[in-house]
C-alpha cells in the first residue's frame, strides 16, 4: 500500500451510496423548463398535479339514449318506461338543451350528456314507436354507462410524482393536461478521461505492453445512456502537474467527473491523494467492498463529483453502473427496482465473503424458462461483457450459489 495509509478506507455499495447522497441531493433541486416534445427520457424537477378533471365533462361510454334515470324505474319489457326524443348529441359539440322529466336524446359512445341527465340506456334495451316516442325495456340506475367528471383524474391529484423518468405514455399524460412546457432537471454534465501511460488512442498501434483505450469509450457510452451530457477528454499520462490541471479544468466544465486506469496500488494511492488535495471535502472512499472493482476510489470536491474506477474495462463498467449510474438517471432517489427475470443457474458460483460480487451471466431461454449460465474469463476482459446479457449479484455474506438454483439477473442496460 501506499504511503498515505489513512486514506484506504474500503466502504460496501451500500456505505458508499449513503456517503455520497448529501453531496448529490443539491443536483436534484435544480429545475428548467423544456419543450414536451423534447422531454422523452427527462426527470420530472416536481410533482405534476391534474390542473383540469379528466374527463371535465360527463361522457357516454355506450352508444344509446341519455335519460333521467328516475324516469326508467320498474320499466320491464312488458312495461316499457316511455320517453321522448329531444334530438341527438353530436361528438365534439356540448348539447345546448337541458332533459326535462320524461324526456330523452340520443347519444354516441364518448358522447357529452346533456344538463339533466344521469345515466344512458344502452340502444339494445330501446324501442321505437314513432314520432321520436321511445320505449325503455329496462331500468338503469343513476350514473350507469357514463364516465363522470374527475373519475380518471381529479383536479389537484398528482398524477407523475417528481423524480419521474418521462416515457411516451408520461408525455400523453402531460398533454393530456395542457402541459407542453415541462420542468425537468438539467442533464448531469459527465467528463471522462482516461489515464496511464500504457494506454494510447483507438487510432494507433499499440507498441508491445501498450493498449487501447477503451474505458473512455465504455464509459462515454454509458453515461449518454444515463441521459447525461457527456464529453470524453482523452488520454492522460501519469504526470502528477498535468493530471492536476486536467482534473481541475473538467471539475470546472461538469458536475461529475471520472477518470479510469491507474489499477496498480501505487498509481490507485497517487490518484487518491490527488483527489483529496483538490478541494472540499476530497476522498470519501478509497477502495470498494466488490468484485469486480475494489480498486474504485470518489470523493467530493466543492459539490463536485470525481470518480476513479478500475483500469480493467469490465470492471469500470461494473462499477459505474452500481455507484455512478443511479444518481445520473435518478432511479436511486425513485426506489426504482427494475424487472429481473429468473431462472436456473446451471453452474456453481462461487464468491469469497467480505465482498459483494457481480458476476457475468448469459440468459438462455429453456422452454418457458431461462437457464443461467455464469461467463468465465478473467474480470478485466471486455469480451465477456459483450457476451452478458446482465449480472448475478451474490451478497456480502453469501459464499456462493449452487448450480439448480434460482436466481434473479440484474439486466445490462
Amino acid at each position: 500500500m501506499g504511503s498515505s495509509s489513512e486514506l484506504f478506507k474500503v466502504k460496501t455499495l451500500s456505505e458508499v451510496i449513503k456517503t455520497l447522497k448529501p453531496y448529490v441531493l443539491p443536483f436534484y433541486e435544480r429545475s428548467e423548463e423544456i419543450h414536451l416534445t423534447e422531454s422523452l427520457g427527462r426527470i420530472l424537477a416536481q410533482d405534476i398535479k391534474v390542473k383540469q378533471p379528466v374527463p371535465h365533462y360527463r361522457k357516454s361510454t355506450v352508444d344509446g339514449l341519455a335519460v333521467k334515470a328516475s324516469d326508467t324505474f320498474g320499466a320491464s319489457e312488458g312495461m316499457p318506461a316511455l320517453l321522448q326524443c329531444q334530438g341527438e348529441v353530436f361528438m365534439g359539440i356540448a348539447p345546448a338543451e337541458s332533459l326535462r322529466p320524461g324526456e330523452g336524446m340520443q347519444i354516441p359512445t364518448g358522447g357529452m350528456l346533456p344538463d339533466g341527465a344521469d345515466a344512458v340506456v344502452m340502444v339494445e334495451y330501446l324501442e321505437q314507436f314513432g314520432q321520436g316516442l321511445y320505449g325503455v325495456a329496462k331500468p338503469v340506475a343513476p350514473g350507469e354507462n357514463l364516465i363522470d367528471i374527475g373519475e380518471d383524474m381529479n383536479e389537484g391529484e398528482v398524477i407523475i410524482p417528481r423524480y419521474t423518468k418521462i416515457r411516451p405514455q408520461e408525455m400523453g399524460l402531460l398533454a393530456s393536461q395542457g402541459f407542453l412546457s415541462v420542468p425537468v432537471l438539467p442533464r448531469f454534465r459527465v467528463g471522462i478521461l482516461s489515464t496511464g501511460d500504457e494506454i494510447v488512442s483507438p487510432e494507433l498501434n499499440p507498441a508491445p505492453a501498450e493498449s487501447r483505450d477503451i474505458n473512455g469509450y465504455t464509459l462515454l457510452g454509458q453515461a449518454l445512456a444515463a441521459g447525461t451530457q457527456a464529453m470524453y477528454y482523452g488520454i492522460m499520462k501519469d504526470d502528477a502537474v498535468g493530471l492536476k490541471q486536467t482534473l481541475e479544468r473538467m471539475l470546472e466544465e461538469n458536475d461529475v467527473v471520472i477518470l479510469s486506469g491507474g489499477s496498480s496500488v501505487g498509481a490507485h494511492d497517487f490518484s487518491a491523494q490527488l483527489i483529496d488535495g483538490l478541494g472540499e471535502p476530497g476522498l470519501l472512499f478509497h477502495g470498494l467492498a466488490l468484485r469486480p472493482g475494489k480498486p474504485t476510489i470518489g470523493g467530493v470536491v466543492n459539490g463536485k463529483l470525481i470518480f476513479g474506477l478500475p483500469g480493467h474495462p469490465a470492471s469500470a463498467m461494473v462499477v459505474f453502473d452500481s455507484v455512478v449510474r443511479p444518481w445520473l438517471e435518478g432511479s436511486i432517489l425513485r426506489d426504482q427496482k427494475y424487472p429481473e427475470p429468473e431462472g436456473t443457474l446451471s453452474q456453481n458460483i462461487y464468491s469469497g465473503t467480505g465482498r459483494e460480487e457481480f458476476v457475468r451471466v448469459r440468459l438462455l431461454p429453456e422452454g418457458d424458462d431461462w437457464r443461467i449460465e455464469p461467463i468465465r474469463g478473467k474480470s478485466g476482459l471486455i469480451r465477456t461483457m459483450v457476451l452478458a446479457d446482465g449480472f448475478v449479484h451474490i451478497g456480502l455474506d453469501t459464499e456462493g450459489i449452487e448450480a439448480g438454483k434460482r436466481v434473479k439477473v440484474r439486466i445490462l442496460r
